[in-house]
Parts: structure tokens; sequence; C-alpha cells
């Protein structure tokens, strides 16, 4: 009879358990990992030939202590007309993992933007995300008709408001969203 009783607790408890569960609990959360990148390169090849111009933004620590090392290949030319393009790539790992697929994957939720002032000259989408709006890792750039040397911020918005006013032009202002990556380059126009 013990044995019964027992069986017939456990029953109860199991029936009382299951009918307490929400289903809505046990939904797995979706993870989005943040990816480490520790590279960026951007790379700006002249429209009628020549040696390509390339900016490299290089963190051994990724997030750590350690300041990234900031190389520009040389100056760009006056009024020259570039195509350019970015990668981004996790150099912790061994091979190097490439993040630009990734991004270029979840273009909606990602898009660069390149400021300078003064002004170094002017930039253009070249590629789009999923709803028509730019991401900025392919574009066409072209050099101020003048002399001019300034720094050039690269900057990856997280979840941009790409619907605001400007941002589909590369005006950063409304932007909003949250800043994946802000690199700063100083660049001359000769």
């Amino acid at each position: 009879m013990k044995k019964m009783k027992f069986l017939s607790m456990t029953l109860l408890a199991t029936i009382v358990l299951s009918s307490c569960s929400n289903d809505d609990d046990n939904v797995p959360t979706v993870v989005n990992e943040e990816e480490v990148i520790t590279t960026i390169t951007a790379t700006f090849t002249p429209v009628n030939g020549g040696a390509p111009i390339i900016l490299r933004s290089y963190d051994a620590d990724g997030d750590g202590p350690i300041a990234p090392v900031i190389t520009v290949s040389g100056p760009f030319a006056t009024g020259q007309a570039y195509h350019g393009a970015i990668t981004l790539l996790n150099e912790l790992e061994t091979p190097a993992g490439n993040i630009t697929e990734e991004v270029h994957e979840e273009g909606v939720d990602h898009q660069f933007f390149f400021q300078s002032a003064p002004s170094i000259g002017t930039f253009a989408y070249t590629d789009a995300d999923a709803n028509g709006r730019p991401i900025g890792l392919a574009f066409d750039y072209t050099a101020s008709a003048t002399a001019v040397s300034s720094n050039l911020t690269i900057t990856l918005r997280h979840q941009p408001n790409k619907a605001a006013a400007g941002v589909a032009n590369g005006d950063i202002t409304n932007a909003a969203g949250e800043t994946d990556i802000q690199i700063l380059f100083s660049t001359v126009v000769q």
C-alpha cells in the first residue's frame, strides 16, 4: 500500500508540475554572439589603374589595452576616382576569421559611415542590404579636386535607423544605433 501511495503521489506531482510548466519558458533564446574584429582594411583601387591605397587598423588584442596599429599606404590623387572595399577579420583565431561575409549577411543591421573634415572627397555606397539600403562594404570614392590633409573616420554602426533623414546618403547624424567600430585614419590628397 505504501508503494502505491508513493506512486500516486509521484503521479500527482508529475501532473501538477507538468501543468505548471510554461511552454514559453522552453523557447530557446536566439544568441547572436558578438564577433571580435581585430582588423579592418579599406582598399581604394584607382578606377584608371595604379596601385591601391590601403587603410588598415590592426588591434592585436581585440578590445584589450594594446592600441591598434593604424597604417595608410599612401596619398590619394586629387580628383581620382576609386572603387572601395572593406574587409573585417578576427586574427585572434587560427586561421583568421573573416567577419566581412557575416556583416554582409546581416546587412539590414549594419552600415559604414565615412566622415572627414575638411572633406577629402565624396563617398557613394555601391552595395545594399535586403531592403535596398546601403551597407558600405563596397563604395566609390572620388578624391577632392584640391590637395588636402584630413582625418578620415570610418564607423560601423549596428542597428542604425537607415530610414532616418540623410542616413542612406552616409550622414551619421540621425543614424542612432550602436558603434561596432570607429577608426580614424590620417589621410592626404595630393
